[in-house]
């Protein structure tokens, strides 16, 4: 964390304004986040706005560790998530699925359910690989960004890329030319 963001956090713990500042720096990042788990503009706001007050009621007690705040930001909103998960079942409406008029609807609809069966074996992978696969690939973060917020190095975070990209390909195993090869162009 850097110098100025450490005293913006200080400052945080009595002055509503600056956390005002955290939140406006942060608010984008933690609603991606959340978005791209759950796949519902309504709910990824009702996350993000738990998660942000729960560091407002506990940043008295946030202590630095040398890593970004936002690493703690992103604990905060992983576990809003599992909360979420816990305590509301998944409601996806049909509409949310089709596609605009004009596309082919069965090739969408099996593009969605290979990318959804992807990211569920993403979910099982170790955690670290987990979250720069999400900060990376869900979250549109480059690898020096998905550093920052795992406080590691850029090279480590490509290297646990490459080993998650390395066991998804293993437990997916598509012969060449089969329908859904395509899931498996991760970039």
């Amino acid at each position: 964390m850097d110098q100025d963001e450490r005293l913006l956090v200080e400052r945080a713990k009595s002055d509503a304004q600056a956390f005002g500042v955290l939140y406006d720096r942060y608010v984008e990042d933690i609603y991606r986040f959340a978005h791209a788990r759950l796949g519902n503009v309504a709910a990824a706001e009702d996350v993000t706005a738990d998660v942000f007050v729960k560091a407002l009621r506990g940043i008295s007690r946030y202590r630095d560790r040398g890593r970004p705040f936002s690493c703690w930001l992103y604990r905060i909103a992983r576990n809003a998530l599992a909360d979420h998960f816990r305590h509301d079942p998944v409601n996806r409406e049909l509409s949310d699925w089709l596609p605009d008029a004009g596309t082919q609807v069965e090739a969408t609809a099996i593009h969605h359910l290979e990318v959804e069966d992807l990211w569920r074996l993403v979910e099982k992978l170790p955690p670290q690989q987990r979250i720069a696969m999400t900060l990376r690939f869900r979250d549109d973060r480059s690898a020096r960004e998905a550093a920052a917020v795992m406080g590691k190095s850029e090279a480590a975070v490509k290297l646990l890329i490459y080993r998650a990209v390395g066991r998804l390909r293993s437990q997916v195993a598509v012969p060449d030319g089969a329908p859904g090869r395509s899931a498996l162009a991760v970039s």
